[in-house]
């Protein structure tokens, strides 16, 4: 039986990323994205759609968040999602579904502020595994495949 959980999301943060530790010492970093989606409706008139979706980080990947993100910035997350569910002061039951990214990537490669210092000057990438290796900076240019390289 086939079974995935994974989740592809494009979209802008709408606040700067909140970072919070775990009384185990583990940071963990949530902010929401904005992704949009343009569509004709059935009068062919242009539509948008915007939800707000929650994601969170953890370890390294949530401080590189809280370094190097920043409001209105475009991201591409790669994650998972995840159900919370807890009940309400009103006792009622609440659940909310968010993403638990595995990684985070800018998705425009301009800087956040004119200047800034630590602003992306390339394509960079931050995952969970880059950071259990230790990585900061994963170099994601490939070579062009040639013929060679076919397994065909």
């Amino acid at each position: 039986m086939l079974e995935m959980n994974k989740v592809l999301l494009i979209g802008n943060l709408t606040q700067d990323p909140d970072i919070r530790s775990l009384t185990s010492g583990t940071p963990v970093t949530k902010f929401d994205l904005a992704v949009n989606r343009r569509y004709k409706d059935r009068t062919g008139e242009q539509q948008k759609e915007t939800l707000f979706i929650q994601v969170e980080c953890w370890g390294r990947l949530a401080e590189f968040c809280r370094d190097w993100l920043k409001k209105g910035q475009r991201v591409f997350v790669e994650g998972r999602l995840k159900l919370d569910s807890w009940e309400g002061k009103d006792g009622a039951k609440r659940t909310k579904i968010k993403v638990t990214a595995d990684r985070v990537q800018f998705a425009d490669f301009r800087p956040v502020e004119p200047g800034a210092e630590n602003a992306p000057s390339k394509k960079e990438a931050y995952t969970s595994e880059s950071a259990e290796s230790g990585m900061t900076e994963p170099d994601l240019e490939q070579p062009p495949s040639t013929d060679d390289d076919l397994p065909f």
